[in-house]
């Protein structure tokens, strides 16, 4: 069970610099919430609370919000309508999708005088006959109901036969209410059901199933031949993953009433998947990416899985890097490393990393954002040197090559030196 908690509250207070006192707005849908609490406390000064998408049973604690404009309890599990007299403010209610059953519960909404707005489309109520007529009688001070506006002629028609459509309206929620008390009281036999089943259905001290527990203290031998024979006649082991699956498949494909008990057996199933995946996660760490091989090859990577483009620029003599990073994302959440063959990033905890075409000087790069798309642009000056290498060359001049050389010393002043430059870029 999830409760609401202080830190919850202020993590959700951002942008009121997490003050929660002078709290006039916060949203806590799909927090899994089965209970509303503290807030009435905390949060005196709130104007609109979210509270849609939980588990919410019933409507409670927020009688102290004297300034509470609207409130959006869409998708829980309220079944009536109250509580809310302590609103003085409240303008707007969203109950879309809850199961209202009990609509005379209504009227309890006649103390919010400046109620103009009404949401219960999909609760069981609005399937009664004469709902609408019953809804736009007993709120004199509603505009709206389910998003159409209620004008001056269907008022004074709300009012015709009023007596008659009251009488229906109870009669109905009268069998309404005979039928949750039937859903309710198989929801409780299952769940107990389930209970016997798997206390009958417990196992021995050691895991495996007995018939005759005297059976196996004498005559041990012939004890093993037994179960010898036990095994060689029973069927060959199930796969587990199959009757999972068996059993999944099984828990979304019977049938069952759409009730406060199904949601939240279906949410307690979910849960519960969940917890077993997380579990096996931590059983089975993942392993790190490699980015540098044991040989010292360094690897390209993408975990970010981001567009981009490397380009070089001849006239500059640099490697321009064009990474598409998310245009709203803060500045903050990316580290740049910048090595001489590699240039390595990390994306919100995820590695960019690739492998550059020609060597270049990391002090001397510089990365910016766009302030038009948000990508990032990473500008690395190629390594610039010059290599002077001197190689002498044996080769006399033309003049020596035509005489015939009589004498060493005549070949050595024949021969001179040359010089050779190589400019490495």
């Amino acid at each position: 069970m999830v409760h609401i908690t202080e830190d919850i509250v202020r993590r959700r207070a951002e942008h009121n610099d997490c003050e929660i006192f002078s709290l006039e707005e916060v949203s806590l849908h799909q927090q899994d919430i089965e209970r509303i609490e503290h807030i009435d406390r905390w949060c005196r000064e709130l104007r609109i609370l979210y509270l849609q998408n939980n588990l919410i049973p019933r409507i409670e604690n927020l009688g102290r919000l004297k300034k509470l404009e609207y409130l959006n309890l869409a998708l829980n599990n309220i079944e009536v309508i109250e509580n809310l007299e302590g609103c003085e403010s409240l303008q707007k209610l969203d109950l879309t999708v809850n199961f209202v059953g009990c609509l005379s519960s209504v009227e309890s909404l006649k103390h919010n005088i400046h109620l103009r707005e009404l949401f219960l489309v999909g609760n069981p109520c609005t399937e009664f006959e004469g709902y609408r007529q019953y809804v736009v009688a007993s709120l004199p001070q509603l505009k709206w109901l389910d998003g159409t506006e209620i004008n001056r002629s269907e008022r004074i028609r709300a009012f015709q036969g009023l007596e008659e459509v009251k009488r229906r309206v109870w009669e109905q929620e009268k069998d309404y209410l005979r039928k949750r008390a039937k859903e309710k009281e198989d929801t409780q036999r299952k769940e107990l059901g389930g209970e016997k089943e798997i206390k009958e259905r417990k196992p021995g001290f050691d895991g495996r199933w007995y018939t005759d527990i005297n059976n196996t203290i004498p005559e041990l031998e012939e004890n093993k031949e037994n179960q010898k024979s036990e095994e060689n006649t029973k069927p060959a082991m199930t796969n587990p993953d199959l009757d999972e699956e068996q059993r999944e498949r099984e828990f979304w494909n019977t049938p069952c009433p759409f009730t406060p008990e199904s949601r939240l057996e279906a949410h307690r199933h979910l849960e519960e998947k969940r917890k077993a995946k997380d579990k096996d996660k931590e059983k089975k760490p993942k392993a790190p990416r490699t980015l540098i091989t044991a040989d010292g090859r360094v690897m390209n990577v993408n975990e970010p899985k981001l567009d981009f483009s490397l380009t070089e620029d001849e006239e500059n003599n640099t490697i321009v890097l064009d990474l598409a990073v998310y245009r709203h994302m803060d500045t903050s959440l990316i580290d740049v490393d910048v090595q001489p063959t590699y240039a390595r990033l990390n994306v919100k905890g995820k590695i960019f990393q690739i492998v550059l075409p020609a060597e270049v000087k990391p002090d001397s790069s510089t990365a910016q954002r766009s302030q038009t798309t948000g990508h990032l642009v990473l500008t690395m000056p190629r390594v610039e040197g010059e290599i002077k290498v001197t190689k002498t060359v044996s080769r006399p001049p033309r003049a020596c090559q035509n005489r015939p050389s009589s004498l060493p010393e005549d070949n050595k002043r024949c021969f001179h030196h040359h010089t050779i430059i190589i400019t490495i870029l």
